[in-house]
């Protein structure tokens, strides 16, 4: 299949086009990026990619959530406008799969054997989304939470098997998670590039143009608008 893949889950931005689950074109900013604006860039400098390969998408696969409200609302909607435009379906994809996906395939790590995958995405103050999963397969294991981390947290696990932190979350849990059996590996983000195998497994979850209509990324936790700071905008 030909994918266009998307992914806006945090700060980064990026998108990608995989040919059976091997990426042939990506554009990406991994700095912080401004998405409402870059995104749709990116977007057009692949489909003009693609066309002059004569590359005929199959479906647009999107990273789903947990992550930032706006960055979700902003790829759901440029992924739903590509679908509705080019009659195609959407594929969504779990978005600490692919932190999973990034952690493997960008790194040359030797992993310890019986390892369990923690990706973690950014909640603010103490708390992560969060869930584990199996090295091997990358099949979760338990439910995505919303997590406070604390030095008791995934001690049971621990206990047992080596376990590997990564994202944007991991880095202010380095303090709390002392175990001999946790791994911290630095600089992983999500990235479009490494989304086309998961895509590929996640077919059978393609949602049609009319199921498209009703698609909501996967929050969560539900958006609580702050009062705002600016003069003039406070809340009465």
């Amino acid at each position: 299949m030909v994918i266009l893949n998307i992914e806006t889950s945090t700060s980064c931005c990026s998108t990608s086009i995989s040919i059976d689950g091997v990426s042939v074109a990506s554009r990406a900013n991994l700095e912080g990026a401004n998405h409402a604006s870059e995104l749709p860039v990116f977007i057009e400098q692949l489909l003009s990619e693609a066309k002059r390969n004569d590359w005929q998408l199959d479906a647009v696969a999107l990273s789903q959530g947990p992550g930032s409200y706006t960055g979700l609302r902003i790829g759901a909607s440029i992924a739903k406008g590509i679908c509705y435009g080019l009659n195609i379906p959407l594929i969504p994809v779990d978005t600490l799969q692919v932190l999973c996906a990034c952690a493997i395939q960008s790194t040359n790590l030797e992993w310890k054997k019986n390892a369990v995958l923690c990706p973690m995405i950014d909640a603010r103050r103490m708390e992560v989304y969060t869930a584990m999963y199996q090295f091997n397969d990358l099949q979760r294991k338990g439910e995505v939470e919303a997590k406070i981390i604390d030095e008791q947290s995934f001690a049971d696990t621990l206990a047992q098997q080596p376990m590997y932190f990564f994202g944007n979350g991991a880095d202010k849990c380095k303090q709390v998670l002392t175990s001999g059996n946790a791994y911290f590996i630095n600089g992983i983000v999500p990235d479009a590039q490494y989304m086309g195998q998961l895509a590929e497994q996640f077919t059978a979850q393609m949602l049609d143009i009319k199921q498209v209509a009703y698609y909501e990324p996967f929050y969560l936790k539900e958006f609580v608008a702050a009062p705002s700071h600016i003069k003039g905008l406070e809340t009465k």
